[in-house]
């Protein structure tokens, strides 16, 4: 169906929990944050009568999210369910790739279409920092276990951060952290994987760190690899826009949320665990389909209560281009909305 910006809403992305097994900077809080209990988050059953109803209102693509998706017990399973509602085009996953190739079978044999990893860097001592212990090595075996499937659609996404004034060291032997994003994309040269570069986005934590953009990555890349291409025509689901580098197999991906705001063309909703239904990931505000779907309501209800949802979507995310939320780049207050404070664990980013 059209919001009512004539947006068409054709892709729902499914928090299915919000635990993780990894402590990313940005992320989450050293110690975690308190897990919502298992009671309270969507069952199976309940995220496919969701999402059999959403197709009914013209969603086509699912993304499960979490967290960390893999940590919930029986995803593989889930993955069928919702391949087998009518209307539903495609299933696919981001993850972080550590638990990917012990999985990767049994998400495949249930229709999985594509994989997207989060890997914002291939240093392993960065990695650990960034991730607060996690190894790369372990997401790098996902890789290539995803990367292995014949016909599997594999993404890397990125979020760069600058060092400077995030605690975090500095790697690379010029001083600057300009190598990780070029190693990051022979990953795309060597046909693993498209490589995506994600601005941070200001909300929870990521408030506090500095990301860089993709007009600085692509120069960077362009220092390395030569004059880049743009792609055209749709190339997934979501906002990326994506070039070509020469020698390249596989494409490198800008999603500039802050500094190229793309809300005129959003076509997605969000799902969280605790089953709010989400038009936007800035704002606070969601629909409580738990309730419903907990308290008797039939599909006739709960699609009139997603409708609303989705006519009712905002025109645009108020994200500044300084990287403030509450302001957008021309100044104009977001009062009138409340903003997102959870952490981007518990929303499913």
């Amino acid at each position: 169906m059209r919001d009512r910006f004539g947006r068409t809403i054709d892709y729902m992305r499914v928090s299915v929990t919000d635990r993780c097994n990894l402590r990313c900077v940005y992320c989450m809080p050293a110690e975690g944050v308190a897990s919502v209990p298992h009671e309270q988050i969507l069952t199976f059953d309940e995220i496919a009568r969701v999402c059999r109803v959403g197709a009914e209102l013209g969603i086509r693509r699912i993304k499960l999210k979490g967290g960390e998706p893999l940590v919930r017990r029986g995803l593989p399973e889930l993955v069928g369910m919702l391949k087998g509602i009518t209307g539903i085009e495609q299933v696919t996953l981001t993850t972080n790739g550590t638990l990917l190739k012990e999985q990767i079978n049994g998400l495949v044999s249930n229709g999985l279409d594509a994989v997207n990893i989060s890997i914002d860097t291939l240093h392993p001592e960065r990695y650990r920092e960034v991730t607060r212990g996690g190894s790369v090595e372990k997401a790098l075996e996902g890789l290539d276990a995803a990367a292995a499937v014949p016909g599997l659609s594999v993404k890397v996404n990125c979020v760069p951060l600058k060092a400077t004034g995030s605690n975090l060291k500095r790697t690379g032997s010029n001083g600057t952290e300009d190598e990780e994003y070029i190693r990051l994309a022979l990953l795309a040269k060597e046909g693993k994987a498209d490589v995506r570069f994600i601005e941070m986005m200001p909300i929870g934590l990521g408030k506090h760190f500095a990301g860089r953009g993709g007009d600085e990555i692509l120069g960077i890349l362009e220092k390395a690899y030569g004059k880049a291409e743009p792609c055209t025509g749709r190339l997934g689901n979501g906002p990326a826009e994506y070039v070509q580098f020469p020698g390249f197999r596989r494409r490198i991906g800008f999603i500039s949320a802050v500094s190229h705001q793309f809300c005129g063309g959003c076509n997605r909703v969000r799902l969280t665990s605790e089953g709010y239904l989400k038009p936007c990931l800035q704002y606070e505000r969601g629909t409580d389909l738990k309730t419903l779907l907990r308290g008797g309501a039939g599909d006739p209800e709960i699609r009139v209560a997603m409708e609303k949802a989705f006519y009712e979507k905002p025109a645009h995310h108020q994200f500044g281009v300084n990287g403030q939320s509450g302001e957008n780049s021309q100044g104009k207050s977001c009062a009138e909305e409340a903003l997102e404070t959870k952490e981007m664990s518990r929303i499913g980013g």
